[in-house]
């Protein structure tokens, strides 16, 4: 059996689509990108075309039934991705057939196609509005069907004999097919746009990419100044880390939770801070982050509820952050944007990691992401959430996540998502009553696979931010309750 010939493969220029086709769009392949008005169809295949558009390999963009190649260009140049110089050069060539589709149908188009591209010979080939063309022949003639299918067979075949890397645009209902097209198709991406009550949410979907595996199911997009951008549900699996997490230990900046955590938070964990407003979660948070520092170990911040300057200003190690964001030891990351999903924030956090080289993550906090999340991901939150910490978790990253619990002396609970168990570690912090004062208290409730102390101990927080582990909280009864009670051995202390 003689060798394989390897596929060589085009770069999208899209933000997350070749990990999501496999590696790339195939060269010489006849692709068909479908979908609804409004999808993004056009901007993704002007995307495609400036990205791989040379003097060497010239595009050749043919527009049949719909807009005009002077309108549609009056809105496509105000994408970044735009290149004037490219079409100033002939690199990129606008060509319109409408008239061609009027005067004779498929026939005269496909006569007007062959002829542009055996003047210029071009390596991409884009043709837009080609399911209007469709529409408009099968339903004037009764061989209409038969002549799609002629069309399409003859077009591929001048497309390969060219070697020029197609991409056909339809406009398609969901369910709606022609069957002679999508077999003729080496890749169909099709494009969604979700309407779940005040948001609107785009998807894509690799149907199929012949040669190679692509990641399968609805992947999430947007589009932007920058353009088309596409996140992948499922990330590529993470390197193994070579030594066991528990024999490295990360201190969280709080001597006595340190002592609690059996020597701190094993590294590559994830750890959740659960408790009520003004509990300490997020100064926490800031201690951990600090430590990381004072060591050598750059973090990351992702936020949800204010604004990086606002949360700069209010939270209680503010200025140490500054300093820290000044020396490119930490980022703050923002992210608020409308109809957010989960995959985009990973992506984010994905690349703000790697950007920072970060070895601890602080999410602040679950409560906002999930206000932050679109309506239609807050339903899988739980399969998200779960998702998101195993790829940070993946890089090597350390994770401190917050969540706003609120105190109920009912029932113990960690999080009101039920996410609990997906972490390595819980931490919960408690409001109680002891003598008329409200006081605060602390416990570890699991570290996987590690021992760890079973202690109520009560904390305080200093006037200049500082987290601090007192005493166990003994000769009480019923801590939990919220009003405890002195038992045999007296209260704190004794």
């Amino acid at each position: 059996m003689s060798d394989r010939v390897p596929i060589r493969k085009l770069t999208s220029g899209v933000p997350g689509l070749d990990e999501v086709l496999g590696g790339g769009i195939p060269e010489f392949s006849l692709n068909l990108i479908a979908g609804g008005p409004g999808g993004g169809k056009t901007t993704i295949a002007h995307q495609i075309m400036f990205a791989n558009a040379t003097p060497e390999r010239k595009a050749l963009y043919f527009s049949i039934i719909g807009e005009p190649p002077i309108k549609m260009l009056r809105y496509q140049q105000q994408y970044d991705f735009f290149d004037a110089t490219k079409v100033g050069e002939g690199t990129v060539r606008f060509v319109h057939l409408g008239q061609e589709a009027i005067d004779g149908g498929m026939a005269k188009v496909l006569e007007a196609i062959v002829k542009e591209i055996e003047n210029s010979n071009p390596g991409i080939v884009v043709v837009d509005s080609f399911r209007a063309m469709v529409r408009s022949t099968l339903a004037s003639k009764p061989d209409g069907e038969r002549d799609l299918t002629d069309f399409m067979q003859r077009l591929a075949l001048v497309l390969t004999s060219y070697e020029a890397t197609t991409f056909l645009i339809g406009e398609y209902a969901d369910g709606e097919h022609d069957t002679a097209v999508f077999t003729v198709a080496d890749g169909l991406l099709w494009l969604y746009q979700a309407i779940d009550r005040n948001s609107v949410v785009r998807k894509l979907h690799v149907v199929k990419m012949r040669g190679q595996g692509q990641i399968p199911g609805l992947h999430m997009a947007r589009i932007t100044d920058t353009g088309f951008s596409v996140f992948p549900r499922l990330l590529k699996p993470a390197e193994t880390i070579a030594e066991h997490p528990l024999k490295h230990r990360l201190s969280t900046g709080v001597p006595g939770l340190d002592e609690m955590l059996d020597g701190g938070i094993p590294s590559g964990y994830s750890v959740l801070i659960a408790g009520p407003s003004g509990s300490g979660k997020t100064v926490l948070s800031n201690q951990f982050i600090i430590e990381g520092a004072k060591r050598g170990e750059k973090g990351i911040v992702a936020i949800f509820e204010k604004r990086p300057n606002d949360y700069l200003q209010t939270t209680p190690r503010g200025e140490e952050f500054i300093e820290l964001v000044r020396a490119k030891k930490l980022e703050v990351l923002y992210l608020r944007p409308l109809d957010l999903s989960i995959d985009e924030t990973l992506v984010e956090i994905q690349n703000a990691v790697k950007r920072v080289g970060a070895k601890r993550a602080v999410i602040d906090s679950l409560s906002g992401l999930e206000l932050a999340l679109a309506p239609t991901f807050r339903e899988d939150f739980r399969e998200s959430l779960y998702r998101m910490l195993g790829a940070l978790t993946g890089l090597g990253v350390t994770v401190m996540a917050t969540v706003e619990q609120a105190d109920s002396y009912t029932d113990l609970r960690f999080s009101p998502y039920g996410v609990a168990f997906l972490t390595d570690a819980i931490i919960i912090q408690r409001y109680l009553e002891i003598d008329g004062h409200l006081k605060r208290a602390m416990s570890v409730v699991k570290v996987r696979s590690s021992q760890h102390s079973k202690e109520l101990r009560e904390y305080e927080i200093s006037s200049q931010g500082g987290l601090t582990v007192g005493n166990v909280l003994k000769g009480f009864e019923g801590l939990l309750t919220g009003r405890p009670t002195a038992g045999e051995g007296g209260g704190p202390g004794k």
